[in-house]
């Protein structure tokens, strides 16, 4: 393998999610979801933004679809909306709905194109949520028996399954700090809905090995933590950090046990877990999915709730519109530190990207973007730097396919390599579109080219 390049078969795509690129979130049949609730309460997303048009990516697909084979993309990452398949979350199945990914799934493979679906990306269907959502222990088998519809409908098509996106994501913002989806703050609750997510995530895997033929595995977001000192209380507030974030997710599932500094961070609000659970969260997966944005600078902060550690700020860096620091090292050393922590287990970077200022609309025809060009130039040489040092990378997803809703933050915030016009839905490739599209035809070598 020549060092400007990749391994023969590295998977190149770009991702996206249900809720945030879809639209007509109730559309033939559809229940509505956590989010779709969460973005028609006033005050709780940024301008008042909701996902009832987003992308209009429901009725567009075949002009994304048209887009993606223009650039090269090997791969698109999608999530399915739980609630457009089970209107009530249980029961009923809603073929109208199961029909759309049916139909995406065809389109994407007819265009030579890998689909890797995500059951879960935080649109929890609303009727779940009546019935205490990630709270209630029967969500398990709610979740593997939804799972199990769309192994019968895609799996052969579909040969890539991730169960959850980001449970750290769904629980922090969800139930601790209420700054997502379903807007929980409770400090007893956040554990039970992260150790459900991970009772859930095993029980869909114990369902996909009794149906399904191909592989099947989880996405979990990590963020690098170093110490901004050598005190022992900001080496002590990295540690918890760390675990939080990085290891709460992944000890269970590789380990059988939560890291020992859970019961330090949440005290009284942390169960004691029964060990059957442990045996259903620690299913053997396939694969894992690691989204990766930024790092975090840690210090010791004993006003900062309730992990006692805040992020500093760092001087003459880069940072995006979302306030992450650039640092493509992190992602090199993220990779790493997956293989020293849980072994050679087959990664695929399932989101990396970045949200920089682009005009509402394209300038004759062109969006040039060259912060996200040099960000995708900078993360994509991290990736190559692990591999080179012995990891198993396997694919790479950029982030994001399209202009999206960028969850309670709105439309304010734009992460895509493909420009959309809110007001007209016209789509314009960046030129971080065609500076990946070089990338994928070349491999990777263009990589080497641009940095000499």
């Amino acid at each position: 393998m020549c060092a400007a390049q990749f391994p023969n078969g590295f998977l190149w795509g770009s991702a996206t999610a249900a809720y945030q690129v879809e639209g007509s979130p109730l559309a033939d049949g559809a229940g509505p979801s956590i989010w779709h609730r969460f973005v028609h309460t006033p005050g709780l997303v940024r301008d008042g933004d909701t996902g009832d048009v987003a992308c209009d990516h429901y009725r567009r697909w075949k002009e994304d679809v048209a887009i993606m084979r223009r650039l090269g993309l090997q791969a698109y990452r999608f999530s399915v909306s739980w609630s457009r398949i089970l209107p009530a979350g249980t029961g009923h199945v809603n073929y109208a709905g199961l029909d759309f990914y049916d139909r995406l799934v065809d389109a994407l493979l007819e265009n030579g194109i890998e689909p890797l679906v995500t059951l879960y990306h935080w649109d929890l269907p609303a009727a779940l949520d009546d019935r205490g959502g990630w709270l209630n222990p029967e969500i398990s088998k709610w979740f593997a028996d939804y799972a199990e519809v769309m192994f019968r409908k895609l799996d052969g098509r579909v040969k890539k399954w991730a169960t959850l996106n980001e449970p750290w994501v769904v629980t922090d913002g969800g139930y601790l700090h209420g700054a997502l989806a379903p807007g929980h703050r409770n400090r007893f609750e956040a554990p039970i809905a992260s150790h459900n997510l991970l009772r859930a995530h095993g029980a869909a895997v114990q369902a996909y090995r009794a149906t399904g033929r191909h592989e099947i595995g989880l996405v979990v977001n990590i963020e690098p933590k170093y110490r901004a000192s050598d005190d022992p209380a900001d080496v002590a507030a990295t540690a918890r950090a760390e675990a939080y974030m990085n290891r709460q997710y992944l000890d269970p599932v590789f380990f059988g046990h939560y890291p020992k500094e859970m019961v330090e961070i949440f005290g009284e609000a942390w169960p004691d877990w029964p060990s059957e659970d442990f045996a259903l969260i620690q299913q053997p997966i396939d694969f894992l999915g690691v989204n990766y944005y930024t790092r975090s600078v840690t210090r010791f902060d004993a006003n900062a709730w309730p992990l006692k550690a805040c992020a500093v700020r760092q001087k003459q860096a880069t940072y995006t519109e979302t306030g992450w620091e650039v640092f493509a090292p992190g992602l090199t050393e993220t990779l790493l530190w997956v293989k020293r922590c849980y072994g050679n287990i087959p990664l695929y970077v399932t989101e990396n990207g970045s949200a920089f200022f682009d005009p509402p609309t394209a300038a004759k025809g062109r969006v040039e973007d060259p912060l996200r060009v040099d960000y995708l130039r900078e993360h994509l040489g991290a990736v190559r730097d692990a591999i080179a040092q012995g990891v198993d990378v396997r694919g790479y997803m950029a982030w994001s396919l399209l202009d999206n809703l960028e969850w309670s933050l709105g439309y304010s915030k734009r992460f895509g390599i493909v420009h959309v016009n809110f007001a007209t839905q016209q789509r314009t490739p960046k030129d971080s579109a065609h500076f990946y599209a070089k990338v994928i035809a070349s491999n990777g070598a263009v990589l080497e080219e641009s940095t000499s």
